[in-house]
């Protein structure tokens, strides 16, 4: 999937908003009608969001960086942790560890304990232990699994976030904020959309309306991601044609140099020659060689 059409929104119920008098004023834009006490959201604009967002996620993967999917609560955390392996990103899909992008440092230091203890595990270093000993590390390990492992391989803050409901993900949302990071959320008709750069008005609790959404957004990862390795295919092709180049380059010049040199030997030598060595000699025509190779560059 490469796009989203209106028909799919609609097939996938993203069109239902949330309750008239839960709505946010905020969002009347994006607001098409109401209906049974329901506002109906306008997927014509929708469509056009998501293709803005999906072309920001691709450009961002492209330059090297990384997407953050966070989506915690019920109806997405699941899609969020499967669409974001399969793109090869990092996710949050259980509880929003807070300082996860603010205090970093932290979380670093937290990551690498994980994957240190998986290390160990690995080796079978936690069989020389004692039961005990072995058990308390085996439920660490499951703890920072738990909070960490959609994270474990991130070294370094994401180039932009993706949230399923940002009033939900608040803390996400106000970190990313804080550091710059730019926001891209699926948001209903109840949210704030301010301060998410790359909103998709949507219904943020149907499971398959997120899905949708969510699974574009991971395809638009993996294009990303094909164009990144082909951009550093290319660099790498023009660095190897530079390099054969300039070794060529410098085979003419030293052929140049042997040529002028041999030239500058074999004439008739001068007063100030004819007092030199013969070493001397070959070492006063090389040199004038040189001069005069650099002298035609």
């Amino acid at each position: 999937m490469t796009e989203v059409t209106v028909k799919e929104l609609l097939a996938a119920g993203a069109h239902f908003g949330h309750q008239t008098r839960r709505w946010n004023p905020k969002m009347r834009p994006y607001i098409y009608t109401q209906r049974d006490g329901i506002h109906i959201i306008d997927l014509e604009k929708s469509v056009l969001q998501v293709q803005k967002a999906l072309k920001f996620v691709t450009d961002t993967i492209a330059l090297g960086h990384k997407i953050l999917f966070v989506g915690t609560k019920k109806q997405a955390s699941e899609v969020i942790a499967e669409q974001a392996k399969r793109a090869g990103q990092f996710y949050v899909s259980n509880r929003w560890l807070g300082g996860t992008l603010t205090n970093f440092k932290t979380i670093k230091a937290s990551i690498e304990r994980l994957n240190s203890l998986y290390e160990k595990k690995e080796k079978g270093e936690l069989q020389k232990l004692t039961k005990k000993e072995g058990l308390q590390i085996e439920r660490t390990i499951e703890k920072l699994e738990h909070s960490l492992g959609g994270i474990k391989e991130m070294t370094r803050l994401p180039g932009a976030l993706f949230l399923v409901d940002p009033g939900y993900e608040e803390i996400a949302k106000l970190e990313a904020m804080k550091l710059g990071i730019p926001v891209v959320a699926i948001l209903d008709t109840n949210a704030n959309p301010d301060n998410i750069d790359f909103p998709i008005v949507a219904n943020d609790d149907a499971i398959r309306s997120i899905q949708l959404v969510t699974i574009a957004l991971a395809d638009a990862c993996l294009k990303g991601v094909e164009r990144y390795e082909h951009l550093a295919r290319e660099q790498e092709k023009t660095q190897a044609e530079n390099k054969a180049q300039k070794a060529k380059d410098s085979k003419v010049r030293e052929q140049k140099v042997t040529s002028k040199a041999k030239a500058y030997t074999a004439k008739k030598p001068t007063d100030k020659e004819a007092e030199l060595s013969p070493e001397d000699v070959e070492a006063y025509a090389k040199a004038k060689a040189e001069e005069d190779a650099d002298a035609v560059k």
